[in-house]
């Protein structure tokens, strides 16, 4: 009968199975140009050109603390999820005990002993094994290993998370390297090119050709020049320091591979199709798992709420003499019983925890619409900085190699008397600043191809 009531209440189902929340996707991207697969399918390697990027990427992959600590939490929430396969298993014990009674001489017991038994004390042996069975009529601890799981998985998903930022960190840290590295040579070139302006200047200046404030004012220029050089040089330090951090190392010279200049762009990425962030997105995936693990959690606080059905049994040998302990069949004894308990004074606790539950719910769910919100509006947002930054460099570009010509033709023209020394100063000024500039654009548009690779969820491939 108790086996009947089982299965009648076991067809009864408390919560309604999982179903992923309602998202409305837009069909495409803003900006996005290139249609196929998103370009989050391509592993790292096969994604950056640079093969000592690569091997940066590798070592940080390798040895980052933060990706190590989120790996350790992947191995704490598999021990939580094998816990909770476990629960569903009825638990079996062991039990060996002997116990010596004295009672009273003047005891009732005592007196019934000695008519019993003809001795003052009394000796009990047991050994047993004991078993016991919850029975999971409302699918509790079936929703708490499903809960288990979903939070494992949502542990592996942050640990991939975790992997996806660190290799567009590991890139864009990369990437402001090698462009101080080409602004540095830039400051060094037109320091040379200040050196050799002021040169000519002194010269023309014994002859009479310029008055003292045309040299005081180069000499300034060339100074102001001279003085980015080690500002350059200690951002160079700084972003290899924080490079060596990101891969676990202490801080220390770090290699380089491809200059700015030689490092390709692609600006035409496939970006795919928005709903392909629901698989491409680990911390998408982290937020949909917790919704599912929230959702677990609800059932199986609402399976609280009912009746709990538990069966026992017990086995083993007893008895009153240790020399008849292990005689059989005569000191075998069996028990076998079921009990329901039904809560009722803790139901207004209960329900309030179940209350709880659903509320979290609903606040997972919320997480992870907006962390799906979130994602659109990166892709977008770079695929956008990608098409503006790719007109930018090329008016840079153009700008740069119109003032480089205009640097050497200022100084054949202010030869002749036919430019004056501001224009000079001028030109080479603006000449820096336009090459300075073009190095910083080139950065930005290396470092936007980057993050939409991170952004469409690649990296932890």
């Amino acid at each position: 009968m108790l086996f009947l009531v089982c299965g009648v209440l076991g067809a009864c189902s408390t919560t309604a199975p999982y179903k992923r929340p309602d998202a409305a996707m837009p069909a495409s991207y803003r900006g996005a140009s290139s249609p196929g697969e998103s370009v989050a399918s391509i592993p790292y390697g096969n994604f950056f050109a640079d093969t000592v990027l690569v091997s940066l990427v590798d070592d940080a992959v390798a040895r980052n603390y933060d990706l190590q600590y989120a790996v350790k939490n992947i191995d704490y929430a598999s021990q939580s999820l094998q816990q909770a396969k476990l629960g569903a298993l009825p638990t079996l014990d062991l039990t060996g005990s002997g116990k010596l009674t004295r009672p009273s001489d003047n005891s009732l017991s005592g007196s019934s002993l000695r008519n019993s038994l003809g001795k003052s004390y009394s000796e009990d042996y047991t050994l047993a094994l004991g078993t016991s069975w919850e029975i999971d009529v409302w699918s509790r601890i079936r929703s708490k290993k499903k809960g288990a799981l979903a939070g494992y998985l949502k542990t592996v998903e942050a640990a991939k998370a975790v992997r996806t930022k660190l290799v567009s960190d590991v890139a864009s840290g990369y990437y402001n390297l090698r462009m101080l590295d080409a602004q540095l040579d830039i400051a060094r070139r037109n320091l040379a090119l200040a050196d050799t302006t002021l040169r000519m200047m002194r010269l023309q200046f014994d002859a009479g050709q310029v008055t003292s404030l045309a040299v005081a004012q180069q000499e300034a220029s060339r100074l102001s020049v001279q003085q980015t050089i080690p500002e350059i040089e200690q951002g160079i330090a700084v972003q290899e320091h924080a490079l060596g951090i990101l891969s676990g190392r202490f801080p220390g010279r770090v290699e380089r591979g491809l200059s700015l200049a030689s490092i390709p762009v692609a600006d035409n990425l496939p970006a795919g199709i928005p709903a392909a962030l629901l698989q491409n997105r680990p911390d998408v995936r982290e937020a949909e798992m917790a919704v599912m693990e929230s959702h677990a959690d609800m059932a199986s606080a609402k399976a609280a709420m009912y009746p709990s059905l538990t069966i026992t049994a017990q086995g083993g040998l007893n008895s009153f003499r240790s020399s008849n302990w292990f005689t059989t069949p005569g000191s075998l004894f069996g028990l076998v019983q079921g009990a329901i308990l039904q809560p009722i004074f803790q139901r207004g606790e209960l329900k309030a925890g179940y209350e709880k539950s659903r509320i979290r719910r609903e606040q997972a769910e919320i997480s992870f619409k907006q962390s799906l919100l979130k994602a659109v509006g990166e892709v977008s947002d770079a695929l956008v900085r990608l098409d503006k930054l790719r007109e930018q460099e090329r008016a840079a570009s153009a700008r740069a190699a119109t003032l480089q010509k205009a640097v050497g033709n200022s100084n054949l023209l202010f030869r002749s008397g036919m430019a004056t020394y501001l224009e000079v100063i001028s030109v080479q000024t603006g000449y820096l600043q336009a090459e300075l500039a073009l190095a910083d654009i080139r950065r930005q548009h290396l470092t936007a191809m980057a993050e939409l690779y991170r952004s469409l969820g690649g990296g932890w491939r």
